[in-house]
């Protein structure tokens, strides 16, 4: 080559590290009951941050998932082929008890460590932690029907991924879906038309149409339909105990903007044999238990996909000159970097403490379920709508170089979108924080952000008109129009409150000055003047060095 080509100024790669080396990470996990998984922690976030890891990541996204409808013969098969890489991935997970570990070994702090390795592994490829999700989030639904959940209960637990369509009970392990969703409805559930017609033997028959269906290839699903008795939830096998497949068809996949690595599925119930979990007509108070489980995991994704955005920004910053310094000593970029780890770190931290608080509420701790049912949904609405954002200015950090596909950025920016959409788009869950504070109160929640009480006059202030806030919501049509705006203000004030109590004050000033004070601008890198940004940004590049 002529010298024209000589590689200069070009970052090295950013492998061989400890993803799980995390300051936020290892002190929410810590704090939240689950320093006993630490070591384990890191023994995934060193395999996490490998070459090899990364490239199963890249090609379970480069080589999507293909239906095959039929086989050479005309038989109907409705099978999805994925790459090895996606299998490689899900057999990590799935060893590693990212999917069922808390129902399997419930000790304090079990739902952290679960959550912990989730958000660590997440940061490697977010597609497949789908069915992973709905997997661990299915068991407490499935436990409305005793009998069933006795019968798969072990089987969904167990940490061997035993993919391929077999009698379910024939299998090492199992992977569980939900498909609720139908063209007609969307997040409206009780418009949904599949029928369920009770057969003599006590099974029912579905029929019907859904819209959405991730992951169609896991084992078992959770299914909403129309029983005689209203909407009601039943689970249904891929294969029947006889060994013949069940009559739930696979239309077509999904042509998605991101999420690729993942199916997702049109799906046709033709008499489709089924079993009801719970009571008839309760179809919507039975799974919305699984629900509640897998918005904490969007939760998490919006948190790791932050992590995963920012690292390599830092590091990019770290190592690239331009102007005769390196990008990450310019005022003005380390402004940025600090910002997005400030950002970062907030999502971070807020996820670890609705983790703690599912430990907690699944022990029977009243006070912390009525934190956990309203600050779930704030969580759920703000991470995810900051994740989106984040990726794109981080994307940026990169110039030219983030915006190429070798970078890994742009699948990032993505993945971001979907988890403000799965499990409640964004005015699905607004809505759901008005229910909440109806139906719990903002007690348990006043009380959580009370206890940084007196320590930053900023967040004192916001609390006060966030009180005022609350106190004034009688007019259901104004509480409505404005219900963004407030989901908004209460998810930064427990974020602001989690920080201050948990956090370096460096990270926790800049959260306040910023977001709580009125000072900050709309784009990321607008952090106002006296903010250390060098000890925030140094603090967000622990695993890289």
């Amino acid at each position: 080559m002529p010298a024209t080509h000589a590689v200069t100024n070009q970052v090295p790669p950013l492998v061989d590290h400890d993803v799980a080396d995390d300051a936020a990470l290892l002190e929410g996990l810590r704090r939240e009951g689950a320093g006993w998984a630490e070591d384990d922690l890191h023994q995934l976030g060193r395999l996490a941050g490998t070459a090899r890891a990364q490239e199963w990541g890249r090609l379970a996204n480069e080589y999507e998932p293909v239906l095959r409808t039929h086989d050479r013969y005309g038989h109907r098969i409705d099978e999805v082929e994925y790459h090895p890489a996606y299998h490689e991935l899900m057999t990590v997970a799935i060893g590693n008890g990212m999917h069922a570990a808390p129902w399997r070994d419930p000790r304090p702090g079990a739902h952290v460590a679960r959550a912990a390795r989730f958000f660590t592994w997440a940061q490697v490829e977010a597609g497949h932690g789908c069915p992973v999700s709905m997997t661990y989030a299915v068991v407490p639904a499935l436990r409305h029907s005793p009998e069933l959940a006795e019968r798969f209960e072990p089987l969904l637990a167990a940490t061997d991924y035993d993919p391929g369509l077999r009698v379910p009970e024939t299998k090492r392990g199992l992977t569980a879906g939900m498909s609720m969703t139908e063209k007609q409805g969307g997040s409206d559930v009780r418009a949904n038309t599949t029928r369920a017609v009770p057969a003599s033997d006590g099974s029912y028959r579905l029929t019907g149409h859904k819209w959405f269906t991730s992951a169609p290839m896991c084992d078992v699903f959770l299914v909403l339909a129309q029983a005689p008795g209203g909407l009601s939830c039943f689970l249904l096998p891929r294969v029947l105990p006889d060994g013949t497949r069940n009559r739930m068809h696979l239309q077509r996949l999904k042509d998605k903007l991101g999420d690729r690595s993942n199916a997702s599925a049109e799906v046709e119930y033709d008499e489709a044999v089924a079993w009801l979990v719970g009571e008839e007509g309760r179809g919507v108070s039975t799974i919305i238990q699984m629900v509640n489980l897998t918005r904490l995991d969007c939760v998490l994704a919006g948190a790791a996909g932050m992590r995963a955005a920012l690292v390599p920004a830092v590091h990019h910053a770290t190592h690239r000159r331009a102007f005769g310094d390196h990008l990450v000593d310019a005022p003005l970029m380390r402004n940025v970097l600090a910002d997005l780890a400030v950002e970062s770190e907030a999502a971070t931290t807020l996820a670890f403490r609705l983790a703690g608080a599912t430990d907690r509420a699944v022990a029977g701790d009243e006070q912390e379920a009525a934190f956990r049912r309203l600050a779930l949904a704030l969580g759920k609405f703000w991470v995810c709508k900051r994740t989106a954002p984040h990726a794109a200015e981080a994307l940026e950090c990169l110039g030219g170089n983030g915006y190429v596909e070798e970078s890994g950025m742009p699948r990032l920016y993505r993945e971001a979108p979907l988890i403000s959409i799965w499990e409640g788009s964004g005015n699905v869950v607004a809505l759901d924080v008005l229910r909440a504070l109806g139906s719990v109160g903002a007690d348990a929640f006043l009380a959580e952000v009370d206890r940084a009480a007196g320590a930053d006059r900023r967040l004192d202030e916001a609390v006060a008109r966030l009180r005022k806030d609350l106190h004034g919501l009688s007019d259901p049509a104004a509480a409505q129009a404005g219900a963004r705006r407030l989901v908004e203000r209460m998810a930064l004030v427990l974020q602001g409150s989690l920080l201050v109590r948990h956090a370096p004050a460096a990270v926790a000033d800049a959260f306040c000055a910023s977001r709580l004070d009125g000072d900050w601008g709309v784009a990321f890198g607008t952090l106002p003047s006296g903010v250390d940004t060098a000890a925030i940004v140094e603090r967000s590049r622990r695993a890289t060095g």
